[in-house]
């Protein structure tokens, strides 16, 4: 189990992508499941029950946009928070992605840290340094340490 018990499906056909961005979620806590297509994402997200799911949207065989209609129009994974991480940049892209039951939104390129972010507006943090629920790992420097009464 991740130091956050929290598992984040990235469903991403580029390599480079899949690599950076699940390195730096792993690196703040998090497991790391991959799928390479929509279809292959439906399947893990049935099957494995992710805490949220990083969507591509240009993906083969079945699209980031009808993979994310198909998951949340099933029962078992509704609940899901899907975040589009998509090279469609335009508004009404943005839009689209809500109206098809996207929870947020990054257009790529984007910024490995800001992927991070959005994982946590949904999850909550866990950083390096910093043990489930947000407590400090250990007093910080120059801070004072904490006897009790």
């Amino acid at each position: 189990m991740s130091a956050t018990g929290k598992t984040v499906l990235l469903v991403e056909d580029n390599e480079d992508n899949r690599i950076v961005y699940s390195t730096i979620l792993r690196h703040f806590g998090y497991q790391v499941t991959e799928a390479l297509n929509g279809e292959e994402g439906i399947a893990k997200a049935k099957a494995e029950r992710p805490d949220l799911i990083l969507m591509d949207i240009s993906i083969p065989i079945i699209d980031g946009w009808e993979a994310t209609q198909v998951l949340k129009h099933d029962p078992s994974t509704r609940h899901i928070p899907i975040i589009a991480l998509t090279a469609h940049a335009l508004a009404s892209d943005r839009e689209k992605a809500m109206e098809v039951g996207c929870d947020g939104y990054l257009a790529k390129p984007c910024e490995p840290r800001a992927v991070v972010a959005e994982v946590q507006r949904f999850l909550g943090r866990s950083e390096p340094g910093t043990l489930p629920g947000g407590a400090p790992a250990a007093p910080q420097a120059g801070a004072p340490a904490h006897t009790p009464a």
